[in-house]
């Protein structure tokens, strides 16, 4: 096996030692620079699988160095090393492109963890896309390519990625594939649903117990964190967190330790954090509903998962790959989708997104009599059919916009929502599959058009 090399640049000569020193006993090579102008002649001169750089260097800033390592020197994972009192700075590396951060004072369990997810990384290289037909990530229209550039640049980083968009867009393989793309990759993914669990037991969820911490405790039990422990953990709807937990949520991320239920010592944890929501998070925390100094340190990068109405000409290729996987569940042959339906389907709004096409082509396939699902087997809702839209979150403000338009979509909303209620009985569950919504959504709409 070829010896690593790592460029230490740090214009403290302690420092640089202990680096060395520590470095050297994983078997790698260092080479060392005490300033910007160092590093620069030292990255020209040599190639290297690591570079460690503290933020403030006597000629510049860290931050000036990963900008000329992105430019120059791409495939090269560059760490920082950040004093207390600079997260700030910390942060704005890790948006320029730094691989990952460590604080000083150092941690040399967590610098060691470090070092070798970075050189994992700089030894796979580029990670390679996976064929086509184990890619989740469907579609070939412009919003999915740049959704692909983007998850293949943030797979080779340990930022915290903040992923937004309607419900059913796919967030959760979004962030799955970020995972996947990376160093972490053969780590456990570890996804949680912020919004399934009680307030009561969400502390011992994130992060265990031990035996005998409370009623009901009979034995340890490891949390989130630990199952998640060198890998990712996936915070899915995390704008449900309750107050109280976001503090202890935020504590656990900047020491990156966590304290089970009933101990008296923290536990180190090594676990990058991407989270996801269908709310608005900067409005959540424009209304005192979640912590700001969370929210920066969960959205240093922000990536927006996009609607199915935005990208129409993907239909086609996502229909055939569900209808492929819905054939093979039930060991099949995948029916054939006719001209009018797939028409009909770019013409449906999707407010429930991929998700909602899926159902939709299930529930097709089962009642089908035939080899082939036209618009008829679709049975799309009758709402969206009329033209009255169910979709965007924008329009169920209309109830306390100014717009005459926007009442009367309002009430069309309301108009649509109780005949589907009354056709089902005022079942929440059933009215939402008419509608082509999710329950979320249905319930999210009954609040705010004041239906009872």
């Amino acid at each position: 096996m070829s010896i690593r090399h790592v460029l230490i640049v740090d214009d403290e000569p302690d420092i640089r030692e202990l680096l060395e020193i520590t470095l050297g006993r994983m078997g790698l090579e260092t080479r060392s620079a005490g300033d910007l102008k160092e590093a620069t002649t030292r990255l020209r001169e040599g190639s290297f699988d690591l570079c460690l750089t503290d933020l403030r260097l006597p000629d510049g800033s860290g931050i000036q160095l990963v900008d000329f390592i992105q430019r120059q020197h791409p495939d090269l994972p560059v760490a920082v090393i950040s004093a207390h009192g600079t997260m700030e700075t910390a942060i704005a590396a890790l948006k320029a492109g730094a691989f990952d951060f460590v604080a000083k004072p150092l941690d040399l369990e967590r610098l060691r963890a470090l070092v070798g997810s970075a050189l994992r990384l700089s030894q796979d290289g580029a990670p390679a896309q996976p064929e086509r037909r184990r890619q989740p990530l469907l579609g070939d229209s412009p919003a999915m390519q740049n959704i692909r550039e983007t998850v293949a640049k943030l797979a080779r980083s340990q930022a915290p990625v903040y992923i937004h968009g309607e419900s059913g867009t796919g967030k959760e393989l979004i962030a799955r594939q970020i995972h996947d793309l990376g160093p972490r990759r053969t780590a456990p993914f570890v996804p949680v649903n912020c919004g399934a669990i009680p307030p009561e037991l969400m502390e011992s969820e994130f992060f265990g117990h031990l035996k005998g911490s409370f009623t009901g405790a009979s034995a340890d039990r490891p949390g989130l964190f630990q199952a998640a422990d060198g890998g990712t953990l996936f915070l899915d709807e995390v704008a449900d967190l309750p107050l109280a937990m976001q503090v202890k949520l935020l504590r656990a991320i900047q020491e990156r330790k966590i304290r089970p239920v009933g101990a008296s010592q923290e536990i180190p944890v090594d676990v990058r954090i991407l989270s996801a929501t269908h709310k608005n998070l900067a409005a959540e925390v424009a209304g005192n509903r979640f912590r700001q100094d969370l929210y920066f340190r969960l959205n240093v990068i922000e990536l927006q998962a996009p609607p199915l109405r935005d990208r129409v000409d993907d239909i086609p290729l996502l229909a055939a790959h569900l209808l492929e996987r819905i054939a093979a569940r039930w060991g099949q042959t995948p029916l054939a989708l006719a001209d009018d339906a797939l028409q009909a389907l770019q013409r449906h709004t999707f407010p429930g997104n991929v998700r909602e096409l899926e159902n939709i082509l299930e529930r097709a396939a089962t009642l089908c009599e035939g080899r082939t699902l036209h618009t008829t087997d679709l049975h799309l809702p009758a709402a969206t059919v009329a033209g009255i839209p169910l979709a965007g979150d924008d329009l169920t403000t209309a109830a306390t916009g100014d717009s005459a338009l926007d009442v009367h979509l309002a009430n069309q909303q309301r108009e649509a929502i109780r005949r589907a209620l009354e056709q089902t009985r005022w079942n929440k569950t059933q009215a939402a599959e008419l509608l082509g919504i999710s329950f979320r959504q249905l319930r999210y709409r009954l609040k705010k058009l004041g239906i009872e």
